[in-house]
């Protein structure tokens, strides 16, 4: 089993990034949904000229705000976007077996669409991988309270899983993005924090949790994909 290298509390996202990349020692690529969390990583990344690669999970359902931001990242950092697609016949057998909105009538069905068009997408993004970054934070949801910022992903074949920007609060992730000029989603200044699937995210009130707009009919404990599991 790898070892993970010890990271002090005040360790900067920067130097978890590098220290993630380095303890790697192979292929990193960044699981990128466009949010501003992702595109500050990138920045990070290439001011600090670490190798890593990008890829994208394109469910079939992602708004149009969320291409114009591909689009800006790829012309402002030169940066190649592997883009990795749901099989065709299983979202056609999920449609005609179940409908358009079958994920909003349980749980377990939005755990199946979340499954076809995302998790077993990544599962192939990830192949061949030594690691792989996310721009989770803890602040974020519930359930990513008792993550570390460099840690095994037992769920995908124990590669290295970096969380550079984990203690970072939303406040210091948009004080970068805005310093640095980084694109961001336009959708974020409509009241959307976090931006998943359209029919899956809506605007969230002021004063409501940053996860409020996504899966907004499920309970906070059950608000995740399944991409980042335990």
């Amino acid at each position: 089993m790898q070892n993970l290298p010890e990271i002090s509390s005040s360790a900067t996202p920067q130097e978890i990034l590098k220290l993630g990349v380095e303890t790697a020692n192979g292929p990193v690529k960044l699981a990128c949904s466009f949010s501003v969390e992702d595109v500050v990583i990138i920045d990070m990344a290439k001011e600090l000229g670490l190798p890593i690669g990008v890829f994208a999970l394109d469910t079939g359902r992602l708004n149009e705000e969320t291409y114009e931001v591909a689009d800006a990242i790829s012309e402002r950092y030169n940066v190649k976007i592997d883009w990795y697609f749901p099989h065709q016949e299983a979202v056609d057998q999920l449609l005609k077996g179940k409908g358009t909105f079958s994920f909003r009538e349980s749980l377990e069905n939005r755990h199946e669409c979340c499954h076809i068009r995302k998790v077993e997408p990544l599962g192939r993004a990830l192949k061949g991988l030594a690691g792989w970054i996310t721009g989770l934070r803890r602040e974020q949801s519930v359930t990513r309270a008792n993550l570390a910022p460099i840690e095994l992903d037992e769920a995908n074949g124990g590669i290295l899983k970096i969380n550079p920007l984990l203690e970072w609060s939303e406040a210091q992730v948009w004080e970068y993005a805005e310093a640095r000029r980084v694109p961001t989603n336009r959708l974020h200044r409509e009241g959307y924090p976090s931006i998943g699937c359209a029919p899956c995210t809506r605007p969230v009130a002021p004063g409501e949790h940053p996860r409020a707009g996504r899966w907004w009919w499920e309970n906070p404990e059950h608000k995740e994909c399944g991409l980042h599991r335990r």
